[in-house]
């Protein structure tokens, strides 16, 4: 399942550095333990749940590991900063962040692709608006997170309506910011995913104009680890990715165990219809796998569209920054 994310980058790298460890200090005396640093998972999701259960800790102690919460799940370009810099050994994000943060200089690989979201990604207009099919957003304010999920969302469906991206202004926000925005009509549209999509559908004021499926995306979520990490531990990336897999697939199944995993009141918890969105989401959703030479033709392929599209200034090099968990 991601994310501006530039504009709050320096911000949130530093927050996770407060909470990190050092490579010096990421195995215990006389090279015991090691700990494995990860955002925290909030309140929903198969970290949340591994997380409160103990079931990731059981699972990491058979690789000698540990978790260490550090920082909060969120934007994957600042994780990706924070990785580079020694804070972070794990991040999850879109292909299409992902992307921009390779034409960087990374130090991160990706080892696992979750299938783009059929239903839960697009964009998302307020009912009554006008706005109800990809057309109408010609002359237009739409809201997106620049080089990320959004971004991506807005100029694969103009470019499937053959309509020019020049005739569309983007907004560039981050998304933990935009939902204000969007719903005092400074914005007329908002290109988004699950993540903040399902709190703006569960009031029936919103609906998708068009959604993943429909835009024909290629937005995989996938998950990330810090090279040097990946090179000295790779026992602990594969036990992750057998935890991610397997639980990937109990939580298609049984969606509700879950949501509000450690809360069911304020911000953080969903309840009503956005509780039952979220849930037919999830059960319509991909889960957590390894990464397949066509899963990288079809990330090549998101480079090159960005590429063209003047996101990045030439397609991103993918197959490189490619891990083969099965062969950990």
């Amino acid at each position: 399942m991601r994310i501006p994310k530039l504009l709050v980058a320096l911000a949130a790298l530093a927050a996770l550095a407060g909470c990190g460890t050092s490579e010096a200090d990421s195995a215990g005396e006389g090279g015991g333990q090691v700990t494995v640093r990860i955002p925290d998972p909030g309140n929903a999701g198969v970290l949340a749940l591994g997380k409160k259960d103990g079931s990731l800790a059981a699972a990491l102690a058979k690789a000698d590991a540990k978790v260490e919460w550090t920082g909060s799940a969120g934007p994957f370009a600042p994780a990706a900063q924070a990785m580079n810099a020694d804070q972070l050994d794990i991040a999850t994000g879109s292909i299409t962040s992902g992307i921009t943060s390779l034409a960087q200089t990374p130090g991160f690989k990706f080892f696992t692709a979750t299938a783009p979201d059929p239903v839960g990604e697009g964009i998302l207009a307020k009912k009554g608006s006008g706005i109800d099919g990809v057309e109408d957003l010609v002359g237009k304010k739409v809201a997106v997170n620049q080089g990320g999920t959004g971004e991506y969302l807005l100029l694969k469906a103009l470019a499937e309506h053959d309509i020019p991206a020049s005739e569309v202004e983007r907004v560039y926000l981050r998304p933990d910011q935009t939902a204000a925005v969007f719903n005092t009509g400074k914005v007329d549209a908002w290109a988004v995913w699950a993540a903040y999509a399902v709190s703006e559908l569960g009031t029936g004021k919103a609906e998708f104009i068009v959604d993943g499926k429909e835009i024909g995306s290629d937005n995989y979520s996938l998950t990330a680890v810090r090279t040097a990490f990946a090179e000295q531990h790779p026992k602990v990336v594969k036990a992750l990715y057998d935890y991610l897999h397997e639980n990937s697939a109990r939580e298609k199944k049984d969606p509700a165990r879950y949501l509000n995993v450690t809360t069911d009141a304020g911000p953080q918890a969903l309840n009503g219809e956005a509780e039952r969105i979220q849930t037919d989401f999830t059960a319509r959703g991909g889960t957590v796998e390894p990464i397949t030479s066509a899963d990288i033709k079809r990330f090549e392929a998101v480079a090159r569209f960005y590429a063209e599209q003047k996101v990045t200034k030439k397609p991103v090099d993918i197959a490189s920054h490619v891990l083969d968990v099965e062969r950990l």
